[in-house]
């Protein structure tokens, strides 16, 4: 499926009139339900034709919550409606037989992993709170992820991913480091976030930070693959920077941790002195530390002494979580559910209730000991083929080679060091970033497989 639209000119005419005669409304009547009309028939026709680019524009919204980011956004109801736009053009995409679908091994291990949160959340001891998460976002990172395996096919498609990636970076970050300079959404007095007035996800530092650090693969792949042109090289070392400048804003240290792993990966393919490359990432990331003043941290910082609060409150909550996983090994305490279950399980209480602060016990608690060992395998396939499809697309002499693709493969493999370190400290089992991942890990692999069976 190509990115051009092919269609009759009479057809995009009259959507074109449409979006005009319905934009002079929304501009005499400005109500978010005259707005929704009046992007309706660009969505029909973007849906019917080029279904990746909506399903890319609902994970743009939805992952970087592009409607908190510019709060001017909002009342317009984006996501909701991406969200109906999407759904239906996929039904009707795989009704006409438009998309070619397919089933793969790592599909497979994603569904049993799916149902066995479904489950969890059905017996989960505040089922509420599960089924909210449930409905409110994990069914649509499913339905997401098997569209984007299925749409992504073409090399203009993955272009327009990294590109997609970028810019988004370049946005969210360049808002966070405003609200740094001007003293806004501030936490703790000198930690940044978005959108905390509002009650954005964003409005929690790590949160952002695990937001920000998504696309520094992308811009970092892009920028030291060989073949891209001088714009896409100016594009990602601007997202890069924008983005490595906004995650030490936030003195997340799980996200400066994440920043390091990504570049890592690029650096250790590129040094052949793997000791001092070792010596030099520990310096840098102390550097790093000293940088984003995070001993100046309200919790967390050098005025604690000994093991701070902040690493107690994790180490607390680790212990509840392994207590969890281990009186539900089949399900866990059900998605959602380890906050409303730490009292139960905590060997220390302090008065309140406390976050995991990491992937893996996250998971562990919320899924029980199976799911763990089903989304260890999940991380693991998205391993394999990374390395895989790295080694496939790489440039070789007198051979047809791709920048984009080998960019994506890279961007797959570094994305998954960032979101592996980075996950020790930040609760990412059931958001946007490793499903994405996945898809693109997917995508990549069927790619290379339709080429060598060529």
């Amino acid at each position: 499926m190509n990115l051009r639209i092919e269609g009759n000119g009479s057809q995009i005419l009259v959507a074109l009139t449409c979006i005009g005669l319905l934009a002079a409304a929304w501009y005499l009547v400005p109500h978010p339900a005259v707005s929704a009309i009046a992007l309706l028939p660009l969505m029909v026709l973007i849906g019917l034709r080029l279904p990746f680019l909506l399903c890319l524009a609902f994970i743009a919204f939805s992952f970087f919550r592009l409607h908190e980011v510019f709060p001017q956004l909002y009342p317009l109801k984006i996501p909701q409606l991406l969200a109906i736009a999407t759904l239906g053009s996929l039904f009707i995409n795989l009704i006409t037989k438009r998309i070619q679908v397919f089933w793969c091994r790592e599909q497979s291990l994603f569904i049993c992993f799916f149902f066995l949160v479904v489950i969890g959340a059905v017996l989960a001891t505040n089922r509420d709170a599960a089924l909210n998460s449930l409905t409110g976002t994990y069914v649509k990172i499913a339905l997401m992820l098997i569209a984007i395996s299925w749409l992504l096919r073409e090399e203009s498609q993955f272009n327009v991913l990294i590109i997609s990636m970028m810019f988004c970076g370049i946005a969210v970050g360049a808002v966070a480091l405003f609200n740094k300079q001007m003293g806004l959404e501030l936490v703790e007095g000198t930690r940044v976030t978005i959108g905390r007035s509002i009650g954005s996800m964003l409005g929690d530092p790590n949160d952002l930070s695990l937001v920000l650090l998504f696309p520094a693969s992308f811009a970092l792949a892009s920028f030291m693959t060989p073949g891209f042109g001088k714009t896409i090289k100016l594009l990602s070392l601007c997202a890069f920077l924008t983005v490595f400048c906004a995650i030490i804003a936030t003195q997340s240290r799980g996200g400066m941790l994440g920043i390091c792993a990504v570049g890592a990966v690029f650096a250790w393919h590129r040094v052949q002195n793997k000791i001092l490359l070792i010596g030099a990432g520990v310096c840098a990331l102390s550097i790093l530390f000293v940088i984003a003043g995070v001993s100046d941290r309200a919790s967390g910082g050098a005025h604690e002494e000994g093991i701070d609060e902040s690493a107690m409150g994790r180490i607390y909550a680790w212990q509840a979580a392994m207590g969890m996983a281990i009186h539900h090994p089949l399900t866990g305490v059900g998605l959602n559910n380890f906050i409303s279950n730490y009292f139960e399980y905590s060997p220390h209480w302090d008065g309140k209730n406390h976050a995991v602060h990491s992937t893996w016990f996250g998971v562990m608690a919320e899924t029980g000991i199976l799911g763990f060992i089903l989304f260890i395998a999940i991380i693991t396939s998205i391993a394999k083929i990374s390395l895989t499809t790295a080694q496939h697309f790489r440039p070789r002499p007198n051979q047809p080679y791709s920048p984009v693709l080998y960019a994506c493969a890279q961007s797959v493999q570094a994305g998954l060091a960032g979101f592996c370190v980075s996950g020790t400290f930040l609760t990412m089992g059931f958001t946007w970033p490793i499903y994405i991942l996945l898809s693109v890990a997917i995508a990549l692999s069927q790619y290379q497989k339709r080429q060598l069976a060529k």
